[in-house]
Order: C-alpha cells, then structure tokens, then sequence
C-alpha cells in the first residue's frame, strides 16, 4: 500500500503589512487575506488605495494571487495586472511583484507590456 500524502497549505488568513521600493520611493503595502483551503481572497492596500485580489491560491508555503489596479503614465492611465508570487518563511510573506500586462484605460487597443524588473516584498503579520 502506497501512502497518501497530501500538502497541507499554511494558513495565511489575517493582516499583514510591510513596504515595497518603488521608482517613487519607498510604499507602504498592507494585505487582508483570508484563506479556505487552498482558495485566497482578499484586499490589497497601498498608497493608491485598495484593489481586490484574484486568482488566489495557498498550497504548501506558496501564496499566489493576481491585483488589476490603474496606474498613471504621464497623463495617460493604464489598467494593469500585477501577479504576485512568494513563500510564507518563519512569519514572513516574502513575495515577487511582476507587471504581466497593461492596456490604455478606456481603450479598446492591443495589450503592451513594460519590461520593469520584479520588485520584492516581506510583509509581517500584524493578527
């Protein structure tokens, strides 16, 4: 007989806060999660405001989810998709922010990319 082994994921529910480096300068992040199973849910909030995560998922010690958020480019704002990908470490939520795509809000024009280098993030929870 085989054993069944099954990868339980760490519960990452709860409120965690800690800052990213920017091209701006230095932003403060904070992240309510809350987890049933492997499924994430949950809100981000920055110096922006705050934006509904999606696609998220908690298997093991890896968090996952996707923040479709506007960002300015001069004067022209752009709907941006932003995945997020990292580890939960000894109370730390290490995580990779990386641009997937962007297109000019309001228009119906191709989607374009940005090639910035991902920016990480360690965030402690606050409960």
């Amino acid at each position: 007989m085989i054993p069944l082994l099954l990868c339980v994921a760490a519960d990452v529910s709860g409120i965690w806060t800690g800052q990213v480096t920017t091209r701006g300068g230095t932003q403060d992040v904070t992240l309510k999660l809350e987890q049933q199973g492997t499924k994430l849910t949950g809100k981000l909030y920055d110096d922006r405001g705050s934006s509904p995560i999606s696609e998220g998922k908690a298997v093991g010690d890896v968090v996952i989810f996707v923040v479709a958020v506007q960002e300015q480019s001069g004067n022209q704002i752009n709907d941006t998709r932003l995945r997020y990908t990292g580890t939960l470490r000894g109370g730390t939520l290490e995580l990779a922010r990386d641009r997937e795509s962007s297109t000019i809000a309001g228009n119906s024009g191709g989607v374009f990319q940005k090639s910035s280098a991902k920016q990480l993030i360690k965030l402690k929870r606050l409960y």
